[in-house]
């Protein structure tokens, strides 16, 4: 892990735009000069997957340090940042954003914490990402919270359970950092100081909101969802990815503009690299509308959903199974944009649905209590 050290986010310069070119698998069956072998999996621009397991990720997008600022014109005050090492043992960090000042919340009270996972099919992404980095500026800015995006293990390398195991172990260090609020200062004290830890919600975005799909089921499988002292309030899962051998209409029917982030043949290609070798689409980790919903302790969730993602109908089914499972599911669709429109701002109209998806989220965890 690069480490960095904290700055102050100051809000109000200008949205960095982050595009690409639209991802495309492809095999390719040549040797390369590399010493590694022919190519057996490839997302153009994103990773390259060799047949003796060497794994190539070109910088499609770059990262940036902790006092970069790309945050939404005209959001009040400031938001300060920090890298910290999770886990040692795996190599596991994570970003912690704070607001500078505790403006917006009731009474100037504590705030509640976001633990976020990114996307990018569990096979490429970072929290470091100037995508993810100025998004998650505006969200702990916009929503009044407390965020930690975590940096976790990626597929082909480390294959689904990894980054479930990583999300429970960012939940850990949270709970470690709440037995320490009353303790002697240190360097994360100013974090600290700013979080409500009876307040804690899961988010993600993509095989992000996968991830804290998969870690609230398991904090939940004890039948309550309290890591005392922490207490898990909800979980917001914006555009998750999910997925399954049978195809949904907008699977089948969805054309993707050229800057789209996801299509039906990369969703496939990550899906061969995540999964355990020789599973199908149909593994729980993937569908889980095949698994006994019923069964699952949640906490209330918040999906929002895009118009134009080939995963609309995959998510609104899920949606509708968790109901069903008499779970407490608040459904938000935003119209006109695609897969990962709040970080890429790939679609006309990114921005102005970015903020609409930041204000749900706020309301969403103000009124979980």
């Amino acid at each position: 892990m690069r480490r960095r050290g904290m700055g102050a986010l100051h809000v109000g310069e200008p949205t960095r735009v982050t595009t690409f070119q639209q991802p495309q698998p492809a095999i390719a069956a040549a040797s390369n000069n590399n010493g590694h072998g022919p190519v057996v999996e490839e997302i153009h621009g994103l990773i390259r997957v060799y047949k003796d397991g060497h794994v190539d990720r070109p910088p499609a997008i770059p990262d940036v340090p902790c006092n970069w600022g790309s945050t939404a014109p005209g959001a009040p005050g400031g938001v300060v940042a920090r890298d910290v090492v999770v886990d040692r043992s795996t190599g596991v960090w994570a970003r912690l954003y704070a607001p500078m000042t505790s403006a917006g919340s009731p009474g100037g009270s504590r705030l509640p914490v976001v633990v976020y996972f990114h996307g990018g099919g569990f096979c490429v992404g970072s929290a470091a990402w100037s995508c993810y980095h100025g998004f998650l500026a505006q969200l702990a800015s916009r929503a009044c919270c407390a965020v930690m995006s975590v940096d976790y293990r990626l597929a082909p390398e480390h294959r689904l359970p990894a980054a479930f195991d990583d999300g429970l172990a960012a939940v850990r260090w949270l709970r470690h950092q709440a037995t320490m609020a009353t303790t002697r200062p240190d360097e994360l004290s100013w974090w600290r100081s700013r979080c409500g830890f009876d307040r804690v919600f899961l988010m993600g975005d993509s095989a992000g909101a996968n991830i804290a799909y998969h870690v609230a089921a398991r904090l939940g499988q004890g039948g309550h969802l309290a890591v005392s002292p922490l207490v898990l309030r909800g979980v917001v899962l914006v555009q998750p990815f999910f997925g399954g051998e049978a195809r949904t209409v907008s699977e089948k029917t969805m054309t993707q503009p050229p800057r789209s982030a996801l299509t039906l043949p990369t969703s496939d290609c990550y899906w061969r690299l995540a999964l355990p070798g020789g599973s199908s689409r149909d593994h729980p980790w993937c569908n889980p509308l095949l698994s006994r919903l019923e069964t699952l302790t949640l906490p209330p969730l918040l999906v929002c959903v895009s118009e134009m993602d080939i995963l609309r109908d995959r998510n609104m089914d899920l949606c509708r199974a968790l109901r069903k499972a008499g779970k407490s599911v608040d459904e938000a669709v935003y119209g006109g944009v695609g897969h990962a429109f709040q970080v890429l701002h790939n679609y006309h109209l990114s921005q102005t649905r970015t903020q609409e998806m930041l204000a749900r989220i706020k309301a969403f965890v103000s009124a979980t209590r």
